[in-house]
């Protein structure tokens, strides 16, 4: 029986140990912190719900009384009010939380020690140990105890931005400038939703220079933040004693703002935090799988920070799996996992730099969504409902799922077609002052490369045509397509 060590014990490495305990496999999964603990990230897509259903802790969730959402309503660039619905486009059942990270959090680890994960909190891990390229095991240290080596057939870096393998062992992290962004926060009470936002939904406004959350939470207390470029950022910094003034002005900046918060209380404490996306070179190797934001972060704003965790959490649980029993050999599995992760990754990027050109308009964001969700030719549907599946986590568990083994096609060939048919290139869909800002950047020489590669060719790790998909009935793992599911699929 194969042992895997997981680094990390937010959503993506308890989702990955929880599925490996149940699958049989030794789990030590190592926390640094001490649960439960603060932090960001409240707004959950659907998806999660999904998976966190399949791990076994649906109801353990449900028990927690956090509110339900069921999409966003988005005030954005010149567009009025526009309402992504997620029971009205998918059904009833299609809905999810605004949670309390702490007690979430908290709840999916709980889950994973229930499962049978050994669990340790309070387990500073120093560095993953190598044997040449393949990844052999850790060196961690116990509250209070001496520095421990450890081995394993696997280990899982779900360290976070912390990044042990892609930012301290490999430094192939590579940023993206055009969302260096930091994000200023607090948290109220008695706000109000704007008119016609979907049930326990997020609300997403816009400003010249960012956007802002509004995110209801239990007890009537809502999270309420702006993000904006760093260079803004240290700019307005400098005008204010302090952040709770910084927070104050910036929200008495936008009418809207001050509508919600109009009959509202302030409660103690303003955060400030660095939004700074990036995406490694490489998601997994020999060994090892990167999950959740050791491999990528990205900006924000469509609220998809636990959907990317849990979903690689769960790709790297079936890539372990299958490679216990014989199923698949291992370039086959990194081949996957890499494709799988790193698509979910670019097609969610893409859209999200769309919003950063303000006055493209819904109508453009939709066509986008429409063409990135890669729904089957002749498939009839909504406007809008690409861009509620794609933010709803929905499209990647689709693809994921599919028998023809569609997810591994690289989702750029998807972007570069729609590209020649009139599409601007991502740097023109940014402003004059944020392309100015890029340019800038990029020119100084200590600046290093600005955009990861978003896909690693499966062709280059084996025979694509093989194709793999993800499984989880009768069991998770990965399946190879059969012809007749190639034939069936044209």
């Amino acid at each position: 029986m194969p042992k895997v060590i997981v680094i990390g014990g937010g959503p993506g490495g308890s989702t990955a140990a929880g599925l490996l305990a149940k699958g049989g496999v030794e789990v030590k999964l190592l926390e640094r912190a001490e649960f439960p603990r603060y932090h960001i990230g409240e707004s959950i897509t659907t998806s999660c719900r999904a998976i966190i259903d399949y791990v076994g802790a649906l109801e353990k969730v449900n028990a927690c009384g956090f509110t339900t959402k069921t999409g966003v309503l988005m005030r954005w660039g010149q567009e009025k009010d526009w309402v992504i619905d997620w029971t009205a486009q998918f059904g009833a059942d299609t809905r999810s939380w605004q949670v309390d990270r702490e007690i979430f959090d908290q709840v999916l680890l709980d889950n994973a020690a229930d499962s049978g994960a050994e669990v340790v909190q309070q387990a500073h891990v120093k560095r993953v140990l190598f044997d040449g390229d393949r990844a052999v095991g850790v060196e961690w240290q116990p509250a209070g105890g001496e520095l421990r080596t450890e081995t394993a057939d696997y280990v899982i870096d779900a360290s976070g931005r912390a990044g042990l393998i892609s930012a301290q062992h490999y430094n192939n992290r590579r940023p993206h400038e055009i969302f260096r962004n930091v994000a200023i926060w607090g948290y109220w009470e008695n706000a109000e939703l704007l008119p016609d936002s979907p049930a326990g939904g997020i609300n997403v406004i816009s400003s010249p220079d960012g956007w802002y959350w509004l995110i209801p939470l239990r007890d009537n207390r809502f999270s309420v933040g702006f993000v904006t470029h760093k260079t803004n950022f240290v700019e307005r910094r400098r005008e204010f004693d302090s952040q709770e003034a910084m927070l104050a002005a910036v929200l008495g900046e936008s009418e809207t703002m001050k509508q919600v918060l109009a009959q509202a209380t302030q409660l103690p404490g303003v955060r400030i935090e660095q939004d700074f996306s990036y995406a490694a070179d490489k998601f997994c190797g020999d060994g090892y799988f990167l999950v959740g934001d050791s491999a990528c972060f990205l900006d924000p704003l469509l609220s998809t920070g636990v959907h990317l965790a849990m979903y690689s959490g769960m790709l790297s649980a079936a890539s372990i799996l299958s490679l216990q029993r014989g199923e698949v050999n291992e370039p086959e599995a990194q081949a996957f996992f890499e494709s799988l992760y790193r698509n979910a990754y670019h097609r969610l990027f893409t859209l999200v730099i769309s919003f950063y050109q303000q006055h493209a308009g819904k109508d453009r964001y939709f066509a986008l969504a429409d063409t990135l969700s890669r729904a089957a030719q002749g498939d009839t549907q909504s406007a809008d409902l690409a861009f509620g599946e794609i933010i709803a986590g929905l499209t990647d568990l689709r693809e994921a799922a599919d028998r023809a083994g569609t997810a591994a096609a690289p989702i750029t060939e998807t972007i570069d077609a729609a590209a020649t048919g009139g599409a601007k290139p991502v740097q023109e869909l940014l402003g004059a002052a944020e392309q100015a800002r890029l340019r800038a950047e990029e020119s100084s020489p200590n600046q290093r490369v600005t955009m990861a590669p978003m896909y690693i060719d499966a062709n280059d790790l084996y025979d694509a045509a093989s194709g793999l998909y993800l499984v989880t009935e009768p069991r998770l793992g990965i399946s190879r397509v059969t012809s007749e599911a190639a034939v069936a699929a044209g």
